[in-house]
């Protein structure tokens, strides 16, 4: 697990500090890219990017590992810190000549189907349920009335 590549150099410590972190929390999960994939909802390719420092996490990626790694609470939330401390300073790409500044990072908001909240309840569903409970009764009464 600890084969990991050598972070660039030019990175400024906040970064350094937050994917150094990150991959010993990973690395504690005893899991594969792919299996953290598979756990995490975010891809191997994802999961290289975010732990060789080419692209920040987002946040919600961030939780996910913390949950795979049973951390909670104040350690979970000291991971919170230092993702925000490490997105405000990490190196912003390249833009081309006459390019606007680049933006600062967006956290990414697709969530996992598990931390998706619930839909509203739909309408639909409760006169289903009505209308199965009116055939039963009727069901019940005509076979008290054949039976009887």
């Amino acid at each position: 697990m600890g084969a990991w590549q050598p972070l660039p150099d030019e990175l400024p410590p906040e970064v350094r500090h937050f994917v150094t972190q990150l991959r010993l929390l990973k690395d504690r999960t005893g899991l594969s890219l792919v299996a953290l994939g598979a756990r995490t909802a975010y891809s191997k390719s994802s999961w290289q990017r975010y732990l060789n420092a080419v692209q920040p996490p987002p946040r919600q990626a961030v939780v996910a590992l913390c949950r795979v790694a049973g951390e909670s609470g104040e350690d979970a939330e000291r991971f919170a810190v230092r993702w925000e401390l490490a997105v405000q300073a990490w190196p912003r790409p390249a833009t081309p000549k006459g390019a606007a500044e680049a933006e600062a990072y967006e956290d990414d908001p697709t969530l996992p189907w598990w931390d998706t909240p619930p839909e509203k309840p739909s309408w639909r569903l409760l006169h289903v349920a009505l209308g199965l409970a009116v055939v039963l009764v009727l069901a019940v009464l005509i076979g008290a009335l054949v039976l009887g």
